[in-house]
This record gives structure tokens, C-alpha cells and sequence, in this order.
């Protein structure tokens, strides 16, 4: 026998108020998160009553701000979920699995970074502030790179410091997010490429003369010559992302590499 329709018009509001709840408890949470008023989330028991909602609408929107990244849930009778603010390093995760998803090769990271880097770079050099703010750490940046000259890892980690450092000092925080998500990225497989044991790393005529390139860039953004730092940041790239091609011209992105570097 068929159930009444009354009953069945009940059970479908049901179904249909609890996803609806869920989001609502969801974007009270996010709003709070990203606004930096809580560092934990309540326990389920506290968002029952904060909320005036049922568990199953509350694990719901704690399901999905885990799914988001913005929460780690504590299990077991501590409870409760641990807060995480959003970061380019898992923007980088999610645009790594989109461009796995559309089969998108290294290179076409590379060609974006090229056109993108530079903008960053002259906007450095039109900053009034360049002075205290981005020279310095640029300068820090070069002298480690001379200290660390012959250094494998050490080399690679600072030189990708220097690219995350005019990205980060460019004053616009749009291209900071976007573009640091690209160089972290490309940062990651280059890492996973260069620095593994069976590559033979690149003279040490290249690794000078990158570092010299960096000084120059440096020295552009210090005088607060936009055209010449993008114009030096870009044939900087060119550079460096040839001799990665001719290490392994055909990598595709994947997001696990990405992964591990997060």
C-alpha cells in the first residue's frame, strides 16, 4: 500500500531542510573563520544548541568546511575542529587537480608564469616603499644564494624564494594569490625534477649566472625601473624554463606532487 501523501510531502521536506540548514550553519562558521573570529570550532554538541539544528544538519556543515580545507574535525572525545585560514598552497592543491584533470603540461605553467612574474616584478619597482620593504628581502635573498653557491637543496630552495619574494612584494593581492598558486606549482614538479638523483644538476657557470640575473632584477626594482625588472624577470624565465625542458620537456601536471609540497 502506498503511503499517504501527507506523509511523503513531510519526508521530502524533511530531506530538503537539512542540506539547506547544513549551509546555513556552513556559512555562519565560514564567515567566522575567515574573519579570524574563531581558531576552533565548538564540538557537535555546541553547534546543536548554537544553531538550534539537528546532528545530522550540523556533521553536515562540519562535512562541508572539511571538504573546503578550512577545518581539520578532531575525532575520538576531544571533538571539535581545528581551524585552518585558506592559503596559495592549497589554492596551488585545487588548481593542480583542475589542470591534471584538463591534461595540462608543465609548459603551459611556464608560459603563464612568463607573462604573469614579470607583471609582478615591475610592480615591485613602482612601489613608493621598495626602498624598506622588497629590496631588502630581495638583497637577504641574493647574498644566501652566494653563500649557498654549490649547495643542491639549499641553492634551489632560496632561488625559489627570490620568485615567491616578487610575487609576495608586488603590492596587489589578487596576483599574490594567483600567481604565488602558479609558482607553487611549477616550484613543485621543477623541485621533483631537478633535485632528484638521477638528474645531473646544471653547471655552475648557470647557477652563477642566475644569481647574477637576480641582482639585476634587484637592482631594476631599487632604481624603480618597471620595464627593465619585467623585461629582466622575463628573459630570466625564459632561461631557467628552458633548461627545465631540457630535463623533462614532456611532464604533465599532477596534483600529487603539488600535494606533498603543501
Amino acid at each position: 500500500m502506498e503511503p499517504p501523501l501527507r506523509a511523503m510531502a513531510s519526508d521530502e521536506r524533511v530531506r530538503a531542510r537539512l542540506p539547506r540548514m547544513a549551509e546555513v550553519v556552513a556559512d555562519s562558521l565560514r564567515s567566522k573563520i575567515l574573519a579570524g573570529e574563531i581558531d576552533v570550532v565548538p564540538r557537535l554538541d555546541a553547534l546543536i544548541r548554537q544553531y538550534d539544528v539537528g546532528p545530522p544538519a550540523a556533521r553536515e556543515a562540519l562535512r562541508i568546511l572539511e571538504t573546503e580545507g578550512l577545518i581539520t574535525v578532531r575525532r575520538g572525545n576531544v571533538g571539535g575542529a581545528q581551524v585552518h585560514l585558506p592559503t596559495n598552497e592549497h589554492i596551488a592543491y585545487s588548481l593542480s587537480l583542475v589542470l591534471q584533470a584538463t591534461a595540462t603540461t608543465l609548459a603551459d605553467v611556464g608560459d603563464a608564469l612568463r607573462q604573469l612574474e614579470p607583471v609582478c616584478a615591475a610592480m615591485c619597482a613602482t612601489r613608493d616603499d621598495r626602498a624598506s620593504t622588497v629590496v631588502p628581502v630581495l638583497r637577504d635573498l641574493n647574498d644566501q644564494q652566494a653563500h649557498a653557491m654549490g649547495d643542491r637543496s639549499t641553492t634551489w630552495r632560496i632561488t625559489d624564494a627570490f620568485h615567491a619574494a616578487l610575487v609576495r612584494e608586488c603590492g596587489n593581492s589578487t596576483l599574490v594569490q594567483v600567481v604565488g598558486a602558479l609558482e607553487r606549482v611549477w616550484g613543485s614538479h621543477a623541485k621533483a625534477v631537478l633535485l632528484a638523483d638521477d638528474v645531473d644538476l646544471a653547471p655552475e657557470r648557470l647557477w652563477k649566472a642566475a644569481l647574477k640575473e637576480h641582482q639585476q632584477i634587484t637592482d631594476a626594482i631599487e632604481k624603480g625601473d618597471a620595464d627593465r625588472a619585467a623585461h629582466l624577470a622575463r628573459r630570466h624565465l625564459v632561461g631557467t624554463h628552458a633548461y627545465m625542458s631540457s630535463v623533462d620537456d614532456e611532464r604533465m601536471v599532477a596534483a600529487s606532487i603539488v600535494q606533498r609540497s603543501v
